[in-house]
């Protein structure tokens, strides 16, 4: 008999829900980094096995909106509450952001099973672990309680095992070797997006949006031209840097990182604009993929 659905991921920012994608695909398709908000999208990996397929869906870590971005946002987490098959809810030994209770009582009211995975325990200590699995058996009884290291992949065998036994039957929604429902131009903007949090601080890179003009394949390289938005004067003049040496930067290590990802030479050129206030323009958000 053959099993497929959908297996959507939700929690609080930076419990680890993009590194748990990337562990349990096999692949780096979600950007990681230390800031919250990092993932902006709903972004499907897909593992497929003789006899199942499994569509994960990683999505924005939950907050409250203060633009019409993070509205935007926690649509893609209203989405995945109504479409799951098997819920991971991820939290994590250290979580000090409380999940809200809305999406707690939403949560207790579903029939769809929930696995709630308490994640970064090879950095807690047992007790720490049972104290936060008490709390949260009080919270969602209907949930299964797991103890996991994304990062370390602890205890991931266990997850996929049972997320396999949750499946309803089914044939696969997708071909077996298809990766994720993302084009390529998507991981190219997420790859440049990266790099631009890791390497300002502040609110530059919530300000910051990529879009991929031009995405080109020849034989032995891929040539892309981008264009980096910010939403004031101020912030293109931080973006550049001292005689464009932070925009090289960026640009240096987002072509390694894209050539590590697509396997071919990357020639990157990146320019930077202003489009003001983009993060509350309706049309742009839409034009920029946030239709949520």
């Amino acid at each position: 008999m053959h099993k497929a659905g959908f297996v959507n991921i939700i929690g609080c920012p930076n419990v680890g829900k993009s590194t748990l994608l990337n562990a349990l695909v096999g692949e780096r398709l979600s950007i990681i980094t230390s800031k919250a908000q990092t993932t902006r999208h709903r972004i499907m990996g897909i593992v497929s096995g003789d006899n199942y397929q499994v569509v994960f869906s990683d999505t924005p870590g939950i907050l409250k909106p203060n633009y019409k971005l993070q509205e935007k946002m926690m649509q893609f987490v209203i989405e995945a509450l109504s479409d799951a098959d098997v819920f991971l809810l991820i939290t994590d030994v250290f979580e000090d952001i409380e999940l809200q209770p809305e999406y707690v009582e939403k949560l207790s009211k579903t029939k769809t099973p929930i696995l709630l995975l308490i994640n970064k325990i090879d950095a807690s200590t047992q007790e720490k672990v049972e104290e936060k699995a008490a709390q949260w058996r009080e919270r969602l009884p209907n949930a299964q309680i797991l103890a996991i290291s994304a990062l370390q992949k602890f205890n991931l065998d266990m997850v996929m095992n049972r997320i396999v036994e949750l499946l309803p039957p089914g044939e696969a929604f997708y071909e077996k070797d298809t990766l994720t429902d993302k084009p390529e131009r998507f991981f190219v903007s997420e790859i440049i997006r990266e790099k631009i949090l890791l390497n300002y601080k502040k609110e530059i890179p919530y300000s910051v949006e990529v879009i991929v003009n031009s995405f080109k394949e020849e034989k032995n390289i891929i040539r892309i031209q981008a264009d980096i938005l910010v939403e004031r004067d101020s912030q293109k003049g931080i973006i550049i840097g001292n005689k464009g040496e932070a925009l090289k930067k960026v640009g240096m290590q987002a072509r390694k990182e894209a050539e590590a990802f697509f396997g071919k030479q990357i020639h990157l050129e990146l320019f930077v604009k202003v489009a003001k206030d983009w993060r509350n323009d309706d049309k742009r958000l839409r034009n920029f993929g946030y239709s949520g």
